[in-house]
């Protein structure tokens, strides 16, 4: 009995998620280890729904280059949740096409230590026009930091400069040693 009352639990899960997904327009869902391959996977997987979409080239373009920035901030700063897999760089990453549109949803492990400066590399990049985005790309080029506070990634200039929308993130508490970072980044598709 338990048994089948867990397997119709999980449809309904299945189902549901199925229903969200659909009703966020979201076209593609992954959860797990980001690796070089995973990386390749998803964006041909990507490449491909784009390509059926008939979005035009400059989105398409977009939206692929700045999922791959995404994928890569989560292979090279995703922290572990216990000290077992701490190699281990796993995530979640969402792609969703609005009306007017696209939103690339990631999410990853991070220790709390390095919340108070990212979200100051956030709020900087999100202060910034083109201009100072493309200035502080270079400094960050030349110098390799913005300040003896450490400065912003260049990952997240070059999402903020290709998206030219403000990035939009938020930190969940897991534990005392580490949160949840999501950081979404839109594409409008009518430039």
């Amino acid at each position: 009995m338990g048994n089948s009352q867990e397997n119709h639990s999980f449809l309904d899960f299945a189902y549901q998620l199925y229903r969200t997904m659909k009703t966020n327009e979201i076209s593609l869902v992954y959860e797990g280890e980001v690796t070089q391959e995973i990386t390749k996977t998803f964006t041909s997987l990507t490449e491909k729904s784009l390509a059926k979409s008939e979005e035009s080239n400059a989105v398409q373009r977009k939206v692929f280059n700045v999922m791959v920035e995404c994928l890569q901030n989560i292979s090279k700063h995703a922290d572990s949740l216990s000290d077992e897999d701490e190699n281990e760089r796993r995530g979640i990453v969402m792609v969703s096409r609005g009306d007017d549109c696209y939103n690339i949803i990631t999410g990853n492990v991070i220790k709390n230590e390095k919340v108070p400066g990212l979200r100051e590399n956030l709020e900087q990049v999100n202060s910034l026009d083109k201009k100072g985005l493309s200035e502080l790309y270079k400094t960050q080029m030349r110098d390799g930091r913005i300040s003896d506070k450490g400065g912003a990634g260049l990952g997240l200039i070059d999402i903020a400069k290709k998206t030219g929308s403000e990035l939009t993130y938020q930190f969940k508490k897991i534990s005392d040693e580490v949160s949840f970072f999501i950081l979404t980044s839109t594409i409008r598709r009518n430039n």
